[in-house]
């Protein structure tokens, strides 16, 4: 995979992240992420897998390579998603206080490595 093709796949996951954390969020998934199990988590994150997997088609890798790396980013990102909202509620925290914006950056900065950890294993499995 040329340097050109990593940096591309890295802006395209990163846009994808904010396309689904931000913009296609609906009140129904914000509201069940916390709860383990609930819906509206696990279609956020085969959201997110969905979206990588259509990425990574566009990467010179197998369609297996694909097919694992989009699992794991389903399995990685609704836990870090519900560790995160289950210890905003466990805290008790609002956007009001600090609490609340350190556990929403380290939700951000645990899915940015897993991009990276994306490309490591699209470049490893290739």
């Amino acid at each position: 995979m040329t340097v050109g093709m990593i940096f591309l796949i890295l802006a395209l996951l990163q846009t994808k992240h904010l396309i689904v954390d931000f913009i296609l969020q609906s009140a129904w998934i914000v509201e069940g992420k916390g709860t383990y199990g609930h819906p509206g988590g696990l279609v956020h994150a085969g959201e997110h897998a969905l979206f990588t997997a259509a990425i990574l088609l566009l990467a010179p890798i197998s369609f297996a390579t694909v097919l694992i790396i989009a699992v794991s980013e389903f399995v990685i990102h609704y836990h870090i998603d519900w560790f995160k909202d289950w210890s905003v509620k466990r805290l008790d925290a609002d956007p009001r206080q600090w609490k609340f914006w350190v556990l929403t950056g380290v939700d951000q900065y645990a899915h940015q490595v897993t991009y990276l950890g994306i490309l490591v294993g699209a470049l490893l499995l290739a």
